[in-house]
Formats: structure tokens, sequence, C-alpha cells
């Protein structure tokens, strides 16, 4: 092999190996914010919120480990007993509430609403993480508009980065949906349509950037496919695959835990890699058959088959995964309906835009180094089948 071949293959392996060793966590140190708004009468809102128990515990307390809280909440943490960790809440619930309410504002023609807690402390499980339930009543002035601001969970506390909160909405006659982060924290129930689609597409590709899992599993597919026609198939395979369950599943219509879709997401991304891996153990062409790579199969075979069938299989699972980042699961409507559809746009923006910007460069050394092509292409399947392989048995096994 030459220097030029081997200097890219070392890279290719490089770049796995740091990729490989990020946390197993689909998205990264973030978290999801789920609240919930109406207004059940005149001059009130009432707000549901779902908030990351741990989160919530340590945020609350200061991180003063010698608070009572953070003792209390840690332990009940630990002990995995929901009713153990609603009692610890209950128990401070003046600092939880507190905590809530300052980040956690609306308000009507400029005027903050007063915030109440209403009813008690209820647990919950979201992508396999303890949440709480924590309704708050505002009570506002008489206005037409109101406006929802989120400072929950700031990356200034240093626990996590780059929190979202998904805020859904039936308030001042309208229905609606947003993204809410550190540098778009307010919503305005008078936004315009091209305001809330914005955010969620900007929300889906931001989604899918973070989200190294679905990365990875997108540069096997690319490091397998031979022709453009190959990852072209296999992108809309994918595509149509997560589309369908993506919208099913924010809707409510189709549920699967992420005890489930956590370590089959793993498995995908290990699967597709190795199967290119497979592929050029069969034919020997890590040393020969070059030029016969390069000419041949310029149709799909029974094998290329059977890879579009495994894709679309796993991409029904990814589009799970997607939509477990929303937490949406109301009724069918038309406005829910396009605001999911564009954070798919988004999504599938940045999955074209990597697909242009390395699949060119892996056909350009396939056709001037085809040796060198090979072999970064197979450094880089076996990374990602062992970075895949490692977050399976940690997702099973919950290490």
């Amino acid at each position: 092999m030459s220097r030029i071949a081997r200097a890219l293959a070392l890279a290719a392996a490089a770049v796995v190996v740091v990729l490989g060793t990020a946390p197993a966590e689909a998205h990264g140190f973030s978290s999801t914010v789920y609240a919930d708004l109406s207004s059940p009468a005149k001059e009130h809102v009432r707000a549901q919120l779902g908030l990351e128990y741990d989160l919530l515990v340590v945020s609350a307390a200061d991180a003063e480990k010698d608070d009572p809280l953070f003792k209390d909440g840690t332990a009940a943490f630990n002990s995995g007993d929901s009713a153990q960790q609603a009692a610890a809440l209950t128990k401070h619930a003046d600092s939880v509430v507190r905590y809530a309410t300052e980040r956690f504002t609306v308000t009507a023609s400029g005027q903050a609403c007063t915030a109440t807690r209403d009813g008690d402390f209820a647990m919950e499980e979201r992508e396999g993480v303890p949440y709480v339930v924590l309704v708050l009543d505002y009570r506002c002035a008489q206005a037409a508009a109101h406006e929802i601001r989120s400072g929950l969970f700031p990356d200034a506390e240093g626990y996590v980065k780059g929190t979202k909160t998904i805020v859904t909405y039936h308030l001042d006659l309208k229905k609606g949906s947003s993204a809410l982060d550190d540098q778009h924290p307010v919503l305005s129930t008078q936004q315009s349509t091209g305001q809330r689609f914005w955010e969620f597409f900007r929300l889906g590709a931001e989604h899918l950037l973070t989200g190294l899992d679905h990365i990875l599993f997108l540069l096997a597919l690319i490091a397998g496919s031979r022709r453009l026609r190959e990852i072209v198939l296999a992108a809309t395979t994918f595509t149509l695959a997560h589309s369908v369950t993506f919208v099913l599943a924010a809707l409510g219509l189709v549920h699967v835990t992420a005890s489930f879709v956590e370590p089959v997401i793993a498995l995908s991304i290990a699967v597709v890699a190795g199967w290119h891996l497979w592929r050029l153990w069969r034919r020997g062409r890590m040393a020969t058959d070059i030029e016969t790579d390069s000419r041949s199969h310029l149709s799909l075979d029974r094998a290329g088959w059977t890879r579009l069938a495994v894709v679309f299989c796993f991409g029904l699972v990814h589009g799970l995964g997607f939509a477990g980042a929303l937490g949406i699961d109301e009724a069918w409507s038309w406005q829910l309906l396009w605001s999911l559809l564009v954070f798919n746009i988004g999504i599938e923006v940045v999955q074209l835009s990597l697909i242009a910007l390395t699949f060119p460069l892996l056909a350009l050394l396939r056709h001037r180094a085809p040796v060198a092509a090979l072999w970064t292409t197979g450094a880089i399947a076996a990374g990602v089948s062992a970075a895949g392989l490692f977050w399976f048995v940690q997702r099973v096994t919950g290490m």
C-alpha cells in the first residue's frame, strides 16, 4: 500500500476512534424539557412541565452537596423508586417550585403572571430517563397574547449543554408548537407560521448534527456504497422508513420503549458497517480484484437488495428515535403534522449535506487510488462497527 493510502487509512481510523469514544447516549450531554400550556379559564394559564429528575434536583439545590434537597433527591434517584423520588421533591417543594418558576415564566401584555404549584409531583419515564411532571397555574392579566420564556437548565449551570424546551400550546384561540433554547428563549402566541416552522426545521437539523449514532449510521451507508446510485437508494430507503415511524410515534399512534429503540439503533450501526466489511472479506477486495470493483455491479444484485431491506428495517427504528426528541404525542392535527414534517425536513437537509460533502471525496479516491479507497472505507467501517457494538452492549447492560 502506498504512503498516501496508509495516511488516509490511518486518518479515517483516527477519526472513527475519536467518535467511538464519545458517550453512548444518542444525543450527547443535553436535555429536553417538555411544556404543555392551555387556558382552562379567563386570565388563567396552566402549564404541565416534564423535567429530568436528576437535573432538577442538582439545579434546584444549587449544587450544594450539604443541601437537604441534594441529599434526599440523590438518594431517591439512586434507589430507582419513583414513589421515593416524588416524595423527595414534595419534601422540598418550595425549592423545586422556586427554581422552575424563576426560569419558566409566562407574561401577558408585558406583565408577569403569578405562578403556583397545582397538585402533587408525579413521575414518568422518557427515553429511559426519570422525568418529573410539575403542573403550574399562572394567573395573568387579561391580554390578547402571551409570551413564554424558558431558561431551564442553562449552560451556565455546567450540568448539560444546549437544553431544548419543546412547547405545545392552546392559548389565545391558537394552537401551536415551538422549540426554545438559549439562543431563542421566548415564544409568543402571535408568532407567524414561518417562525414556528423555522424553529422546527432548525431543531431537526440540530438533532441530527448532535446525534452521533445517527451520523455514524449515515457514515456507514456512505462508506459501503460504491456508486452514486447505491447511496441515493440507501438514503431514500432510510428516509422513507424513518419518516413513517417518526410521524406515527410523534402523533402518539405508535409507542415503543426507549429500552428497545436505543439498543437497536446501536446494533443497526454495527450491522450496516459490518456489512461492508463482510463484502470486502468475501470478495478479497482489500488486496485484489480492484479493477472489478471499479467496473462491475452497475445494477443491484441480490445482496444489494438485501442491504436495502436491512436499511429500511433499521430506518423504522431510527424514526422512533427521532420522535423521542420531540416527546409530542398529541392527537392528529394538520398544524402539528406540518410541524413534524418540517422537523423531518431539517433532518433530511443535514443528511443530504453530509452525503454531498463526503461521498464525492470517496468517489474521487476510488477513481484515482482504488487500493487507498478500499483501505479507507474498510477502516471507517471497522471503527463504526466497533462503536456500534460497544454502544449496543452498554445500552443493553445499562453500564
